[in-house]
């Protein structure tokens, strides 16, 4: 199948798919959720831009929990257990590295948007 460069959903997905993780991070550091909780975080942040489904979630925490960015415990709420997650400091210093690249690489999208004619590798820093 061939893609269609010229759709917005392509450039929407490929976008969401990029961010992603970093938006889910980031809904951690706002206190221990359920994968639910960061579903409606992520929507909430994003004005509905990004909202991953349980699919992306949950295979995002169970990575972050293998690398230390995350910890998890069970709680039973109304009679259904529920994974509770909880970013750690190295998912805090994560978030911020994720954050300070993120600023730096939409501040030259800016500037590219703004002067499309700036020879490649001409870049000022951002």
């Amino acid at each position: 199948m061939t893609k269609d460069y010229t759709a917005s959903g392509y450039w929407t997905s490929i976008l969401n798919a990029s961010l992603c993780k970093f938006f889910i991070l980031r809904a951690l550091c706002e206190g221990p959720a359920h994968g639910y909780e960061i579903i409606r975080r992520v929507d909430t942040m994003t004005n509905g831009f990004c909202v991953p489904n349980e699919g992306t979630v949950y295979p995002v925490l169970r990575e972050f929990e293998q690398c230390g960015c995350a910890t998890c415990h069970q709680e039973t709420v109304s009679g259904r257990v529920r994974k509770v997650y909880s970013v750690t400091r190295k998912g805090q210093e994560a978030y911020m590295a994720g954050r300070d690249i993120w600023q730096k690489g939409l501040c030259c999208v800016g500037q590219v948007i703004e002067d499309p004619e700036i020879p490649t590798g001409h870049l000022p820093d951002c």
